[in-house]
């Protein structure tokens, strides 16, 4: 574990695990570097060094008052590879962590990109714009934020057992361990620091990044995904970006690293290795 520091100072912290070919990890809303521990322990236990960051303002990193948007993120995320000089990286996001790494390919190009994996990701883009019809409407992400100032930790705990984990779907049966994981993840996000990356992962255009992508891409997406819903996220991505796969997982919600984490990890090392192209 460490930290490495952004241009305007803030501390970046970081868990490296494992060694091997690099795999850096960046994770959703409003979690941290936890929510990717099952990964992270799998692949760095089959040959791959496995990294895994907390966003700024998010778990143990600096919680700045400014830099809560993209273009910051993935600035963040250039200053770690650059500091651990990666190369050859495979670099996974989740959910909001999807836009900070389509972004880092918009700004920053592939010099040090081997492969990209989106899982679950909030690009091309989430809100429904003129040119982007299929987009969810502004009154969604406007009630997240209204539920954020009222009662954020309450918010939370509504995410967690409802539409997250798909708890609120017939028959499922996610376990309260998992709930209080992102409940607690949530709680130590600070609170403007949440809040301002709601406008970053739902209003933030990543059409441009992902034209930009130009190396192996694998795109994974639950097709009962409630967040992030199949047709906005996984599906129009996989479509845009040149020679993309597209992985499916029937009946999934949006938190597949914990609900899926066992298939999850085998496809990421497949993909990994060669197996997923």
């Amino acid at each position: 574990m460490g930290y490495v520091t952004a241009a305007d100072g803030a501390e970046i912290f970081y868990k490296d695990w494992g060694s091997g070919r690099p795999v850096v990890l960046s994770h959703g809303w409003p979690l941290n570097s936890d929510s990717w521990e099952a990964q992270q322990l799998f692949l760095a236990s089959h040959g791959f060094r496995a990294i895994a960051h907390d966003r700024r303002g998010h778990g143990r990193s600096t919680q700045t008052w400014d830099g809560n948007e993209m273009n910051t993120y993935a600035d963040d995320l250039a200053v770690l590879l650059e500091s651990l000089d990666l190369r050859e990286v495979t670099l996974v996001g989740f959910s909001t962590g999807g836009g900070e790494v389509a972004r880092y390919v918009g700004r920053h190009g592939t010099r040090r990109i081997a492969q990209v994996v989106l899982v679950s990701a909030v690009p091309p883009l989430m809100l429904r714009t003129p040119d982007n019809p299929g987009g969810l409407p502004l009154e969604v992400f406007d009630a997240i934020r209204a539920g954020s100032l009222a009662d954020r930790s309450q918010l939370y705990r509504d995410l967690a057992d409802g539409p997250f984990f798909g708890d609120n779907r017939p028959g499922a049966d996610v376990s309260a361990g998992i709930r209080d994981a992102f409940w607690l993840q949530g709680m130590a996000a600070g609170h403007r620091n949440a809040y301002e990356c709601v406008a970053a992962f739902s209003a933030t255009d990543f059409r441009a990044d992902l034209d930009a992508f130009d190396v192996p891409t694998l795109v994974i997406h639950g097709d009962d995904d409630q967040v992030v819903p199949f047709a906005v996220g996984g599906q129009a991505s996989a479509a845009r970006i040149s020679g993309a796969v597209l992985k499916v997982y029937p009946g999934a919600p949006h938190g597949i690293t914990d609900t899926h984490k066992d298939q999850l990890s085998e496809d990421l090392l497949a993909f990994l290795e060669g197996y997923i192209s």
